[in-house]
């Protein structure tokens, strides 16, 4: 996770984030400009077409830092996760106010009125960011109008979970998408992210850079909460016995014991876990 890795550095030969000028090298610098994204989630994308591989998924109300316009995308960082790519504009609109709580339900929808009888838009995913401006019963209005369920937000820094298994757990059955962190698909380390988040704990993107959290441990002291990592996957115990892992073989966040999951993994070529790691 150094600054030369640019999956985490806003800087190409060509162009670079300004305040990287005397750091990284490049063509010329441009500013920041600090963009929100408006739309339930938005792909961040290898290059500036939405056919593109999608190496990282923005939620709603997350921050988006862009230097440059490409067509129809936008060529920046995830403030959230550092990652670098390409996001669709239409995704993405000026800032109107610093998020104030998050969704801490694992879907929600936001309401065109303070009735549930009202058009419903989403839906919305747990950990998304809403600027709460105002409250009518039992909901509250986000800066660009919609309406969210009070129960399903929770001030930013309270209201966190303390079990990010039982968060994972949540996610049971969801489709297996690369990139992906929504409640609607995601991959591995998107859910360990995500589990993570929920509980307050600051999680890198992807497997490799997962593997700097918390401490080594051996493989049989593993308990709840512990991650198993393989070459490229990451999976959470549930017990000493049994992982949690969004993965290509279900297609889905399944659970299965641990040892067949070492079977199985290893016989596809991708060898025994690297790594074990108690956060």
């Amino acid at each position: 996770m150094s600054l030369a890795d640019p999956r985490l550095t806003l800087a190409r030969p060509d162009l670079a984030a300004e305040d990287l000028e005397g750091v990284a090298p490049a063509a010329r610098y441009a500013p920041r400009q600090h963009l929100a994204v408006t739309a339930p989630n938005a792909a961040l994308r290898k290059a500036p077409d939405p056919a593109a591989e999608q190496l990282d998924q923005l939620l709603y109300g997350e921050s988006f830092d862009a230097v440059e316009r490409q067509g129809e995308f936008w060529w920046g960082q995830a403030r959230r996760d550092g990652y670098v790519g390409f996001v669709a504009a239409e995704a993405l609109a000026a800032a109107l106010a610093r998020p104030t709580h998050w969704i801490r339900a694992l879907r929600t929808f936001a309401f065109a009125e303070p009735s549930i009888k009202s058009r419903g838009v989403g839906p919305f995913s747990l950990n998304a960011l809403v600027a709460v401006e105002a409250e009518d019963g039992d909901f509250a209005r986000a800066a660009d109008g919609g309406w969210f369920w009070r129960a399903h937000l929770a001030p930013i820094g309270l209201g966190l979970e303390t079990d990010p298994a039982a968060v994972a757990e949540r996610y049971l059955g969801a489709p297996y998408l690369w990139g992906g962190r929504d409640s609607l698909g995601l991959d591995c380390s998107g859910l360990v992210q995500q589990a993570l988040y929920a509980c307050g704990h600051a999680c890198p993107r992807d497997t490799d850079q997962q593997q700097s959290l918390g401490h080594g441990i051996d493989a049989g002291e593993l308990a709840r909460n512990d991650l198993v990592f393989w070459r490229g996957h990451v999976g959470m115990m549930l017990d000493s016995a049994r992982i949690i892992h969004a993965n290509a073989s279900h297609m889905a966040v399944a659970i299965e014991p641990l040892d067949e999951a070492l079977l199985r993994i290893e016989a596809k070529g991708y060898g025994r876990p690297v790594a074990w790691r108690r956060v």
